[in-house]
Parts: C-alpha cells; structure tokens; sequence
C-alpha cells in the first residue's frame, strides 16, 4: 500500500436492520468504484406466494418485515381489492389509516431516536445516548409503545398483525375502544412535538443532491393508502403504470434489485420524498410546527431526513386523532370479494416508502405470479450515488470519522434490509 493509498473496514454496519457489505475505492480524489456488497440470502417471498391462494397473501407478505408488517399487508390488499373490483366501508377506509398511523409512529421512532440520532451526538447507540439525553430517550420509546398499541388493537397484535384481510378486516373495534386511545394520543401529542423541535437543532451536514423525489400523491389527504405515484420530475402515473416507468436490475455485488426509473436513473422514496410532494396535504398542526423549527421544502438534504420522519409523526397523531373523533362503526367489518382472474397492482406508503405489489391470479384467486418492490431496494441506487457524491470529502477527515459519517449517511435513508435482501461491511481503498 502506498502513501497515497488508504482502507476502510466496518465489519458491520450498527443501527441498521440486516447485513451487507460497502466497498469505496478512490483515486487521489476520483472515486472509482462505489458498491453495496449485499450478502443477506435472497428469501424468495415471491416464490413462497405462488400457488397460495388470494388471501393467505397478507399474512404471509406481513412476515417480510416486523417493523413495518401493515404496509406489506396494505399493498397485497389493495393490489387484490383492485383486482376484484372492491369498494369498502368509508368507516373501514379511516380505519386502515389509522392502522396506518400506528405504523408510521412506532417505526419512526425507532428509527429516529434508536437508530439515527447517535449518529449527529457521535453516540455509539441509543443506550449511551440516553445517559446524556435520558428524557428524550423516554419519550421517544414511550410514543413508539403508543404507535405498537394501535396497530395491535386493529391488527390483534403488534407484530406481524392478523386482522387486515382483503375486504376490510376480520374484526373492527369499537368506538369505545378507539377513545382509549385517544386520550393517550391527546397526552403525547405536545412530546412528539418537543421531539420534533429536539432534532430540528441537531447539526447538519452541508449536503444536498437533485434527487428525483417519488411518493403517492393523493387529491384529498396525505398519502397513506391510496394515490397515484407522482415526482418533482414530472412523474405522474397510476400505480397500475408503476412497471412501465420503473424498473429493476441485478447487480453482482448484491442479492437485492437496483430500482431505477426508466430512462432517468436513481430516484429517493421516503419521508423527506412525500414531505416534499405532498407538504400542501399535512394537517395544520404539522405544518404550524414546521414553520417553527423551519423547516422549509423543497427540502434535498437527506440528513434532514430525520425531520421529516419526526414531523410525519406529528402529523400521524393529528390523522390518527381526526379519524376517532370521526369514527362510526361499520355495519360490517369486510366485504365478500367476487374473485376473478387476472392482475392487481396495489402500492401504499411504507415508513421508509412507496412499496408495491403486483399478482396474477387464475378464476379460483390462486395466485400465479408475483412480484414486491420493497423501498430499500427502490433506494439502494441512490444510497450509491450519495456515498459516491459525498467520499471526496469524507475520506479527508480522520479514519474514524471518515466511517462515522459513511455510516450516517447510510442510516439517513433507515435501510430495512431484509426487505430488500440485503447490509454492511464498509471498505473504503484509495490509490
């Protein structure tokens, strides 16, 4: 090894789920190579699916993840409700968000305050962190236990949930049951909001690219369940157009697809995506907050990520606490579906971004073929290209700093990588 010549290794990156691998090579200042080395085994969803029936699709798509089990589950519903030409319940529609909103406040918080925030305090973990912040720390799980209830009193329980069926849900609560819940969500929603003024005086690096921005964008509410796919680019599609714009490519140094738009590139799915292009859509509150921390969009950091995940959060007690107060019981908890063959494309809002499903079934609802395109692998691409944008600089700060920041700036994205399959030993050569 020359003088010129310098190597990275992280074994694994922390405060991520799943595995993988990072090589950065370097010549003087060029950047030769960038390349996410993703070891994780493939674990073959789409196969599993083919030849089980309609319904047996979200239970087995909620196991992908168990952090965020009701987004898989939403989107194999919604491909199929499409399919079969459903129109649920209004009260059943509200519920799903508020579903929904459970999901994103308890993935956001640990993710946020678990997994990101050391990162900016130059903590190792959370547990260090909570010796100097223990309060925050407190609040952070206390709100996130709160985001687990709601998806387990829809979804009988708060890990990969059950209830969600297409047609609606095998059981729906009670409006008493719902006020429990609203007189935790009114308690909390001042601490998400000292939370969300918490990150906004983190320091953040001097950093932004022109991302091509991608979320559903819905003409009434910010998106969730429902909407077409649109970008800051021009994009604006439905989702049943999804695969004739973007597109997926095996790379060799990983077991999960590179998602790509067709003709254009990489894109950013996620938080800071949908706050961009639905900001008009928050709750005034969320936006009341926003302008207090000033936080303004269009917004290309995506350090800044984990303001958005905070004021998404904000956002969701406000939606969550709209659709208790609106509630009224449904008449029935689901729909009989009138199954047919042929295809459903469903795509909803996961916490780290849109995730879709596509399935081709025959006239029994057996399923023929199927395919999931989780927000990680969406990602992974542009991940690439931020860490390629960002090394010239990088490897001029001290080793350990060096990795800390390449780190971080994995993390701003809150990789799942078992979604995707797929994370990280880092190796960073320069020549």
């Amino acid at each position: 090894m020359t003088a010129r010549e310098k190597e990275y290794r992280v074994d694994y990156l922390a405060r991520v789920e799943g595995e993988g691998a990072l090589y950065i090579k370097l010549r003087g200042r060029e950047v030769v190579d960038v390349k996410f080395r993703i070891f994780e085994p493939p674990r073959l969803f789409e196969a599993l699916l083919v030849g089980r029936m309609y319904y047996d699709a979200p239970d087995i798509t909620a196991r992908i993840c168990g952090i965020c089990p009701v987004a898989y589950q939403m989107s194999s519903v919604h491909a199929f409700e499409r399919l079969f030409g459903i129109t649920i319940d209004p009260s059943v529609r509200s519920l799903r968000r508020l579903y929904y909103c459970g999901e994103w406040i308890e993935s956001h918080m640990l993710h946020a305050f678990l997994l990101h925030a050391p990162d900016f305090l130059g903590y190792d973990d959370a547990i260090k962190m909570a010796k100097k912040h223990p309060k925050v720390v407190k609040n952070a799980l206390k709100v996130k236990k709160l985001g687990n209830d709601i998806v387990s009193l829809l979804g009988g329980r708060e890990i990969h949930p059950v209830a969600a069926c297409v047609g609606g849900f095998y059981h729906t609560p009670s409006k008493r049951e719902l006020m429990d819940l609203r007189e935790r969500l009114v308690e909390n929603i001042e601490t998400v909001g000292n939370l969300l003024e918490w990150v906004a005086d983190l320091e953040f690096p001097a950093f932004e690219q022109d991302y091509e921005f991608v979320s559903l964008r819905h003409p009434d509410e910010y998106p969730m369940n429902e909407g077409r796919i649109v970008s800051n680019k021009g994009l604006d599609i439905p989702v049943d157009q999804y695969e004739d714009f973007f597109a997926e490519e095996q790379v060799p140094h990983s077991n999960a697809l590179h998602s790509y738009i067709i003709g254009r590139g990489s894109y950013m799915v996620g938080p800071l995506s949908r706050i961009n292009l639905n900001y008009d859509k928050l709750h005034d509150g969320t936006k009341e907050m926003l302008k207090r921390i000033g936080f303004k969009t269009p917004c290309r950091n995506p350090f800044k990520s984990i303001i958005a995940r905070v004021a998404e959060t904000y956002y969701a007690f406000e939606e969550a606490l709209r659709i208790i107060d609106e509630y009224v019981e449904p008449s029935s908890p689901r729909v009989e579906p009138r199954v047919r063959a042929g295809r459903g494309c469903g795509c909803t809002e996961a916490p780290r971004g849109i995730l879709y499903h596509r399935y081709d079934v025959d006239g029994e609802g057996r399923i023929l073929s199927a395919k999931i395109v989780p927000p990680t692998a969406q990602n992974q691409k542009r991940i690439e290209e931020d860490l390629r944008a960002l090394a010239p600089e990088i490897v001029r700060l001290p080793r350990s700093q060096a990795v800390w920041r390449f780190e971080q700036a994995v993390r701003n994205y809150d990789p799942c990588i078992s979604c995707a399959t797929h994370f990280l030993r880092l190796e960073i050569e320069e020549e």
